[in-house]
């Protein structure tokens, strides 16, 4: 895994993490690296603060002591199942019932489509997309 300090083209930074530099310019030429703040296509890579050079000893103790990315995305996932109330399609309108203080707050998850997104950006209230596998898919793994 390799990880990529990104920028898009209305200048959000952000990291993306991938396979090798030749997935992200395969997923990158096919428009499937997004930011994460306004959706846009048209990201590059940009300097890194912190560079490191390893050695091949160095390599092999990193795989050796890799994260496993899977069970890590499902504690997440399994945290904010337990943790945050399912407001499904309401989210927005919760959000905002919080945000001027309509109603108490609290960890809330559900869904949103992209319009409600804008106003919620446009309202200036933080929340985070987080891709959650179908239940089906966790009886493959």
């Amino acid at each position: 895994m390799i990880a990529y300090d990104l920028q898009c083209s209305r200048g959000h930074l952000f990291e993306g993490w991938f396979q090798n530099s030749g997935a992200f310019e395969e997923q990158n030429a096919a428009k499937r690296v997004i930011c994460p703040f306004c959706n846009d296509t048209r990201i590059r890579k940009v300097l890194s603060p912190v560079t490191m050079k390893s050695s091949a000893r160095e390599e092999s103790e990193k795989t050796a002591a890799a994260i496993d990315y899977r069970r890590l995305a499902k504690e997440i996932v399994d945290y904010v199942n337990n943790n945050f109330e399912d407001v499904g399609h309401r989210f927005s309108s919760e959000a905002l019932k919080m945000h001027y203080g309509v109603s108490e707050k609290r960890n809330i998850r559900g869904s949103a489509t992209s319009e409600e997104e804008r106003l919620l950006k446009e309202e200036k209230i933080e929340f985070f997309k987080i891709p959650v596998p179908r239940k089906d898919d966790d009886n493959k793994h």
